[in-house]
């Protein structure tokens, strides 16, 4: 495992991640694909040589490295361009595979649903594309022929890039009527309609244990990167509210190729027709600033920010892990910045931040409806669909309520209970 510590300068330099911070990371990715690390060292890059990104001597030393320790596999934590990586394996002698390839591997064997798999299977053949150059020996024969076998004086090279430009546009379309479905489920849950949140973060940092413990769900939560690909959504309970839809999802990373983020724009676009983002940062990680920038750096691209008119809310999860005296401090800079400080593991703060939301999503005035003893289904609708702010329970069974409920709820109900009483609440 190596990890090319690039030279920077003024704000770059100022932002950058700590080069070990990166390398630990790069393991963990390593870790995450079952791959005993070895070898873990963070190399000086100074000058980049564009066949081999190190010069001669550091190639070398990578050589001597991979012979003794009897290496098979070689990662770069950097995206390597198809020549370079033809060029450090011819060097090296053993596979070579770059940050881009590592982070496609393991969403190849983590997706399971049939979106997951078309997204991975797209990125996979967009990145290989341009590696066919590496990837055969026989690339550069030609052939005659007819047919989908190759016209006259067509090379392998370019039939294969032909074959894999068809299995893209294919690919593209079945993408495609997978996320016109999506759309059409969204469509539907907006009728209900039921507000929606959505988790986001990096790698890692506790969302889905979060997303478990706030909607009492069994979402796979592991201490691994990547442990959540494919879009998990569930009903949470706010607190003397209506129901909430929470959506978990796939964790950001510094560097994440490009080829996924295109690929998982389904994904994404719960995080945009969300009515609430809550930003899951693991507070317990010396890198968590730099991390968060790179979480906000995709949700701009999103045009998820607070200037776009975006309730984002900062989640500060993991205080479980800080010794007291820095808990203390976290806890007190989570207020100064209108964050939630939580434990998803032991559940503080949980309670709080369910509160935020229901706050935040709630904003309907208030309505009174007076109900008949007689009206139980009606009651039952307005618990399930609103939000109960106070109820007065006459002596001849008679109910009165001031509940907040929404403009479509409110419509749906009086359309579907117009027996009942509905004005305006009095503070």
């Amino acid at each position: 495992m190596i990890h090319p510590a690039r030279p920077l300068r003024g704000q770059a330099a100022l932002e950058a991640r700590d080069p070990n911070a990166r390398l630990e990371e790069a393991v963990g990715l390593a870790v995450a694909l079952d791959l005993n690390v070895v070898e873990a060292l963070v190399a000086p890059l100074r000058v980049v040589t564009p066949a081999t990104l190190f010069g001669k001597g550091k190639v070398e030393e990578f050589a001597a490295i991979c012979e003794v320790e009897h290496i098979d596999v070689a990662v770069f934590d950097d995206q390597l361009t198809p020549i370079q990586q033809r060029n450090l394996e011819k060097a090296l002698k053993v596979k070579v595979v770059d940050r881009t390839g590592l982070i496609l591997e393991i969403f190849a064997r983590r997706a399971r649903t049939r979106e997951g798999r078309l997204q991975v299977e797209l990125a996979r053949l967009d990145y290989e594309r341009s590696r066919l150059v590496r990837t055969w020996t026989h690339l550069e024969r030609q052939r005659g022929g007819t047919g989908s076998t190759g016209g006259p004086g067509e090379t392998q090279i370019e039939i294969d890039r032909r074959l894999i430009a068809g299995t893209i546009l294919k690919l593209k379309k079945e993408l495609e009527e997978v996320r016109r479905t999506r759309t059409l489920h969204r469509s539907a849950r907006k009728k209900v309609p039921y507000p929606t949140v959505a988790l986001v973060g990096y790698t890692n940092a506790g969302k889905s244990t979060l997303f478990n413990r706030l909607t009492e769900a069994e979402v796979l939560a592991k201490d691994m990167l990547f442990a959540t690909l494919d879009p998990t959504l569930r009903t949470v309970k706010l607190p003397d509210g209506r129901p909430a839809i929470m959506s978990d999802t796939v964790g950001f990373i510094s560097d994440l190729p490009h080829e996924l983020v295109e690929a998982f724009r389904a994904t994404l676009e719960e995080v945009q027709e969300a009515d609430v983002v809550l930003h899951v940062r693991d507070v317990a990680n010396p890198d968590s600033e730099a991390q968060a920038r790179d979480v906000e750096t995709v949700l701009a691209e999103l045009g998820v920010t607070l200037d776009e008119g975006k309730t984002v809310v900062e989640v500060w999860n993991k205080v479980d892990l800080l010794s007291e005296d820095d808990r203390e401090i976290v806890e007190g800079q989570a207020r100064r910045n209108d964050a939630s400080a939580v434990s998803a593991v032991t559940g503080e703060g949980c309670e709080a931040l369910l509160r935020r939301i229901a706050g935040l999503i709630d904003d309907s005035p208030p309505v009174e409806v007076s109900l008949a003893a007689q009206d139980g289904q009606a009651l039952a609708w307005i618990y399930r669909n609103g939000r109960v702010l106070s109820r007065y329970d006459g002596p001849g069974g008679e109910v009165t309520l001031v509940a907040r409920l929404d403009a479509q709820a409110l419509g749906r109900f009086e359309r579907q209970f117009p027996g009942a009483q509905v004005s305006a609440a009095v503070d």
